[in-house]
């Protein structure tokens, strides 16, 4: 928890010399990632990582000043620059490994290739050299990944046909199984299939899209009574056939008839100018003014003509 965060920083950085590395390198993989990234060029990236680069600072950003007043914002702000120095930020005993994997050794405790040993030196190896480019698609609604489409999709599919939530018998979702079991089906904690309904889960987004055709980007607005009458109509189907992130939907509805949509996996790739797009349905709830924020905007297209970063860090200031 949070509350233990301050003293665990501490101890810490008691126990570790500044410039001491797990494997007695005398530099930690924070500071090495660190070198490697002051001395990057856009030149040395691939066009298609810049835009998205770019989109994805956007983003960060607009989430980072939409949850900078809650009460667990505050307090990781206060650990970042009161408590935690940073340079072991990565593999340090209070670093981001040890809070990912449960420790800073390489013990897994489950892999999904049975090798419950990782090396810590692998992180950097081919630094600057070896490049894994991987699909990133944009998260905007607030839940996990494989749960925007079926927000999305079942909405596309209501206003193809014209449906209404009145219309509406029940839903299936015909899904990849390994996101009916999260975070894994060798260790699930929960499951979307055979759990009941309730806001958060898969079922409740589906109703979500029959209901409203959208997600609120905004937090606080409250649930609508037909959303959640509808999420327990949904039914989940897991499949070993289906693609990651793309749900095949299927409504019935009361008149016997069934409409189906299928959705591919890459709804939400796009460009940066369409995520700039989306993101302006937040600025009723940011602590910045509109015309702040299409500066932010403008900067984050333009961020290859920035010379340093805190031009960024300046828009973020109300």
């Amino acid at each position: 928890g949070t509350g233990a965060a301050p003293a665990f920083a501490a101890a810490a950085r008691e126990a570790q010399p500044r410039d001491a590395a797990p494997g007695g390198s005398s530099a930690s993989i924070s500071r090495q990632y660190a070198r490697w990234v002051a001395g990057l060029r856009y030149e040395d990236l691939p066009p298609e990582v810049v835009d998205r680069t770019r989109g994805l600072t956007l983003t960060a950003l607009a989430s980072a000043l939409l949850g900078s007043d809650v009460p667990a914002a505050r307090q990781a702000i206060r650990i970042v620059t009161e408590d935690e120095a940073g340079e072991r930020a990565i593999e340090g005993d209070a670093g981001f490994y040890h809070a990912y994997a449960g420790n800073n050794r390489g013990d897994l405790t489950y892999s999904f290739t049975g090798d419950t040993r990782a090396s810590l030196d692998a992180l950097t190896a081919g630094l600057g050299e070896t490049w894994l480019l991987l699909e990133t698609l944009y998260r905007n609604y607030s839940t996990a990944g494989y749960n925007i489409a079926h927000v999305t999709v079942t909405a596309e599919l209501c206003e193809e046909y014209g449906i209404r939530y009145e219309d509406v018998d029940r839903v299936e979702a015909v899904v990849n199984w390994l996101e009916t079991q999260y975070p894994s089906p060798a260790f699930p904690t929960r499951r979307e299939d055979m759990a009941p309904a309730a806001p958060g889960r898969t079922k409740y987004f589906a109703a979500y899209g029959v209901v409203r055709g959208s997600y609120p980007l905004l937090p606080g607005a409250p649930d609508p009574p037909e959303v959640l009458e509808l999420m327990h109509r949904v039914t989940i189907i897991p499949s070993h056939e289906m693609t990651l992130f793309g749900p095949r939907i299927t409504i019935f509805t009361k008149d016997g008839r069934s409409y189906t949509k299928q959705a591919t996996g890459r709804e939400f790739i796009w460009d940066f100018d369409e995520q700039a797009r989306r993101m302006r349905e937040v600025v009723p709830g940011l602590p910045i003014p509109a015309a702040r924020f299409e500066e932010l905007i403008a900067t984050c297209r333009d961020l290859d003509r920035e010379r340093l970063a805190h031009r960024l860090v300046e828009l973020t200031l109300a």
